[in-house]
């Protein structure tokens, strides 16, 4: 590894930590923003939610405004944002303010996540990208490994605020090190794909808007139905647009490629069974066990730390033997864990017999998510990374989006919060949907090409060609 790569690499990480850091932390301190701000449930569960929102909308924007303007430039300024907002979250007078600011974050977020992985995807050939992807999602890991501790920690010892003020340090130290030490690069479009990015951001808004709604106004209501079928025949427009326009953002092409058009769906299945498995098992801790948001977080630290120490491994043997095998291999072991917590899982099932569970569907989960990574960059010409990034991260955060909206639908329909009993019966449903995201993730991942010896990038259609 070279030193510019080193420090592609180590910038980009740093950028996702933060930025995962972040998520975590304010999930495990919700109560005491709510205690704090006396917000109503619905109020608070929208400090979560706006950011996802705003954040999966914006991803191929982000990665659009790269390619076009320069993707440290972009990086930067995202950077930045996300830094100014966290601020105002920390500064926020009441819920509405907190809100707001956590949307601010998104579009930050939105504008760096993407181009992380678009800077490490082209400063690594294809025979080293999975050990820098790995490298990547391992530190991505350290933050999730600690982010449920660091979080109750600072609910209990500190203040929620110094949940915000703590990405100021980080994000000024990303900045200046990035305006040094990355180079900067465009895309392959010089035009800016205006048509292409409200199309996108329309339909996806209108597609999550219906997800993140659908439990609170009825699946049936007329919001969510007039927001889902909107938002789908806007992504069908889009879809027809880039087939036609000269500089496409996202080349429809792409889904011509194997890899590409498998790996995608398939990560979708992962992030689906991994937030839907994340949102239920702290509460189920806390519930059913009766710890207390601490107690909860550490118990999922066995699972977590996996990212953190498995995912460079898998990534560095996902570059020697293809990523079809760890992809599915690892939604295997996903599969069997998460359907033996929805097994044994009950009001007095200890915590030592749900361990081995969590850590089995923890590994798994590590050693499908570098792969599908590597399989989807290497799908595509290296000047055309970052529009493939962009399609990977939207459709990760969808995944989890969808996969916490059917958990919470399965939950409800088959237990509640009124005794542990209750909940154990909502919560192993809920397990049982994790399962089957992850069984159908599987599946599509066994349609992923085999091992390769070098990119398989679909060729660009002849000039003049409809089809982008």
């Amino acid at each position: 590894m070279t030193a510019k790569q080193a420090w592609v690499l180590a910038l980009a990480s740093l950028a996702s930590f933060m930025m995962a850091l972040d998520s975590l932390v304010v999930t495990t301190a919700l109560s005491t923003i709510r205690a704090d701000l006396t917000a109503s449930v619905e109020a608070l569960e929208w400090t979560v939610n706006a950011y996802n929102l705003v954040f999966a909308v914006l991803l191929l924007t982000g990665a659009a405004l790269g390619d076009r303007f320069g993707r440290r430039r972009v990086f930067t300024a995202g950077l930045a944002l996300f830094s100014v907002a966290s601020a105002a979250c920390a500064l926020s007078p009441d819920i509405g303010t907190l809100i707001a600011a956590r949307a601010l974050q998104g579009v930050g977020a939105a504008m760096v996540l993407p181009l992380s992985l678009t800077l490490i995807s082209a400063a690594f050939p294809p025979p080293q990208r999975g050990r820098a992807m790995g490298f990547y999602l391992g530190i991505t890991g350290l933050a999730t490994f600690s982010g449920p501790f660091v979080g109750g920690v600072i609910a209990q010892g500190l203040a929620w605020q110094w949940i915000f003020w703590l990405n100021l340090p980080i994000g000024l130290v990303a900045i200046a090190l990035t305006a040094r030490r990355v180079a900067e690069s465009v895309g392959p479009n010089h035009r800016f794909d205006l048509p292409g990015v409200a199309l996108v951001t329309a339909g996806a808004f209108g597609v999550v808007w219906a997800l993140v709604r659908g439990n609170a106004a009825g699946w049936t209501s007329v919001e969510v139905l007039g927001a889902l079928l909107g938002g789908v025949a806007l992504v069908i427009v889009f879809v027809r647009w880039e087939q036609r326009t000269a500089t496409p953002m996202l080349p429809m092409r792409f889904f011509r490629a194997r890899a590409f058009a498998t790996a995608n769906p398939a990560n979708f299945c992962v992030f689906a069974s991994l937030y839907g498995t994340l949102f239920f098992l702290a509460q189920y801790f806390q519930t059913v066990h009766g710890t207390d948001a601490l107690g909860a977080g550490l118990r999922l630290m066995p699972w977590t730390a996996t990212l953190m120490v498995c995912a460079p491994i898998a990534g560095a043997l996902a570059d020697r033997y293809g990523e079809r095998r760890f992809v599915v291999g690892g939604l295997l072991l996903q599969t069997a864990g998460s359907a033996w917590i929805a097994v044994v899982a009950g009001p007095g099932t200890g915590y030592g017999e749900l361990l081995p569970a969590l850590v089995v569907g923890g590994i798994g989960l590590t050693m499908a998510m570098p792969a599908a990574q590597k399989a989807v960059v290497a799908a595509v010409r290296p000047a055309e990374i970052g529009q493939a990034s962009g399609v990977f991260m939207m459709l990760r955060i969808l995944g989890g989006v969808f996969g916490v909206a059917v958990a919470v639908a399965v939950f409800a329909a088959a237990g509640g919060y009124a005794s542990p009993e209750e909940f154990t019966t909502g919560f192993t449903a809920a397990m049982g949907s994790v399962a089957g995201f992850a069984f159908a993730g599987l599946l599509i991942a066994l349609g992923m090409p085999g091992r390769r010896l070098a990119t398989t990038a679909v060729p660009p259609r002849p000039a003049g060609s409809l089809s982008a």
